[in-house]
């Protein structure tokens, strides 16, 4: 595919000054990144995500009217930045599913903070010139294997790798120039193939993160058994690449999830996320708002907190900041660290596809 010029990257206003303190929760954690669900729709039926069998054609999603219009998306962000927040992400389920998203970033740009937007790619070589002409600098995708009949297999829909790498090559086309693909690792599912994507994107400037698989929800039947840890899996890339020399690199700030290590020949970087096998709940700073206007404080979170109500009943900008800082004020989540030494199972935690990985 012959590569377009980049599309100019739209000015960039100063950033909104924080009104006060930073807010920091009850164990120190100041807020610094908000991840937004746009919906709870997928047309993926990724098996560790959004089974089919609890996601089938009778499961009632979100009505219309239950979700946040892109004003009230607008508004609820310009107050979170005023609370501390560096940083946006646009999630679902599959964010490309909602229409005209474009114009939700062409309204977040003005808050003058990076936006980042996370999609299984299935979509993406129809929208990503328009993503990133409304703004959007920031992408993120997940491809799990290469392999067809392993991906069909995860996926659990009508879709092939070929489809997501030609969504790829198109936002490349369209000035994403480095582009993040994760890949969620799954023993005896997708393990044999972390080389294949290592392969593949080594040498360009897109960085492959393998993320250790999570017991994310209640619905997709995860055991312990099923991880690869993080040594595991950096041991293996490295074994399989044994031309070059793999180097830590510093993480740029808190909250940076990915364990990063850059090839010594400068030929690029992996990424590593370890949430279960090294837990990172210490330095997490992120928040996230349901499709629906609710604010979960982590992502294995048992309920969240309605903001939807306020905002719809009148409440002031003054007074939805006074709730949220409120509500971050009261966390002490730290579910990776206790699920790292006794590894519950706790009923009633939220999916994965309700707020975004």
């Amino acid at each position: 595919m012959s590569r377009l010029p980049p599309l100019p990257t739209p000015p960039t206003p100063p950033t909104p000054p924080i009104t006060g303190p930073p807010v920091a929760d009850s164990l120190g954690r100041s807020l610094g990144d908000l991840r937004i669900s746009v919906t709870d729709r997928c047309n993926f039926r990724c098996v560790y995500c959004m089974p089919r069998s609890i996601y089938g054609v009778e499961h009632a999603f979100l009505d219309r009217a239950e979700l946040l219009t892109f004003e009230e998306i607008e508004r609820l962000a310009r107050i979170f930045i005023g609370l501390g927040v560096r940083k946006l992400r646009l999630t679902g389920g599959e964010p490309l599913l909602r229409r005209n998203l474009s114009e939700l970033i062409r309204r977040l740009v003005p808050l003058g903070v990076p936006i980042a937007l996370t999609t299984n790619g299935s979509l993406l070589r129809l929208q990503a010139a328009a993503l990133r002409a409304a703004g959007l600098t920031r992408l993120t995708v997940s491809l799990d294997t290469l392999d067809p009949v392993v991906f069909r297999t995860m996926n659990d829909a009508d879709f092939g790798p070929n489809d997501v790498l030609e969504g790829i090559a198109t936002a490349q086309a369209a000035g994403f120039d480095s582009i993040k693909i994760n890949a969620v690792v799954r023993r005896g599912v997708n393990d044999d193939g972390l080389l294949d994507l290592v392969r593949k994107f080594r040498g360009s400037a897109h960085i492959v993160r393998f993320i250790e698989y999570m017991d994310v929800g209640a619905s997709n039947g995860w055991q312990l058994d099923d991880v690869v840890p993080a040594t595991e899996i950096l041991r293996r890339v490295a074994a399989g690449t044994s031309d070059t020399v793999l180097d830590p690199v510093a993480p740029q700030s808190r909250g940076e999830v990915a364990k990063r290590y850059r090839y010594r020949d400068g030929s690029g970087e992996i990424g590593i996320i370890s949430s279960v096998s090294q837990p990172f709940c210490g330095d997490c700073v992120r928040a996230r708002l349901s499709a629906d206007g609710r604010i979960y404080t982590c992502l294995f979170a048992t309920s969240g907190s309605d903001i939807k109500t306020p905002l719809r009943t009148g409440a002031s900008d003054e007074q939805l900041a006074g709730e949220i800082a409120a509500i971050w004020r009261r966390r002490d989540d730290r579910y990776s660290e206790v699920r790292s030494r006794a590894t519950p199972s706790l009923p009633g935690r939220v999916e994965m596809s309700y707020i975004g990985g």
